[in-house]
């Protein structure tokens, strides 16, 4: 499989395994990732924080890691890109209030490049309009936000550890996908 370049958005709170696991996993596949934060550099970093599903009616949240921004967000062209990871977490509820997020998530989309959601992720999908008419597996709670910009919820099965794929869309609902869903991704790279 011939190395491909691929770009991650994340931000502080972003879901730790949803953010290191797949980035170990491409690099390991030896594909080259770029780490991106609106106002962050390369060199620095954001917070991260781990989600578990404990028996409670939500999942519950506590303290990750911090995790390493490798491009400057500010000059990064998304056309040198070859696929796009959006992790899940707290970030993308304010990511995608960031009109560049937006326009970046719009090239991968126009440009039918392959992009993978998780979680929360899809939010930023959402926002940037791309799902009309599409298909898209997200964390249960996103759902209503899939159906109202006119995408087909797709939701999981009875464990949190499914996949979804239609056309450059591969989406799942939480990290204990991250087989199938790093699986199918890796198929379309």
């Amino acid at each position: 499989m011939p190395s491909r370049r691929i770009l991650m958005i994340v931000g502080d709170y972003v879901e730790d395994y949803e953010a290191m696991v797949p980035l170990q996993i491409l690099q390991c596949a030896s594909h080259h990732v770029d780490t991106v934060c609106p106002g962050k550099s390369a060199g620095d970093t954001v917070i991260t924080a781990i989600h578990d599903f404990e028996g409670a009616q939500t999942y519950s949240e506590k303290p990750g890691h911090r995790f390493a921004i490798s491009a400057n967000f500010d000059s990064i062209d998304p056309a040198s890109y070859d696929a796009l990871v959006l992790p899940g977490g707290r970030a993308p509820e304010y990511l995608r209030l960031n009109p560049r997020v937006l326009e970046i998530v719009r090239h991968f989309s126009q440009t039918s490049k392959p992009i993978a959601a998780i979680c929360h992720g899809p939010q930023i999908l959402v926002a940037a309009g791309v799902l009309q008419g599409r298909q898209c597996s997200c964390y249960p709670a996103v759902s209503p936000e899939i159906t109202a910009a006119g995408g087909q919820y797709m939701p999981p099965a009875a464990t949190m550890d499914s996949v979804h794929v239609e056309g450059n869309l591969c989406t799942a609902p939480a990290w204990p996908a991250h087989p199938a869903w790093m699986r199918e991704f890796l198929k379309m790279l």
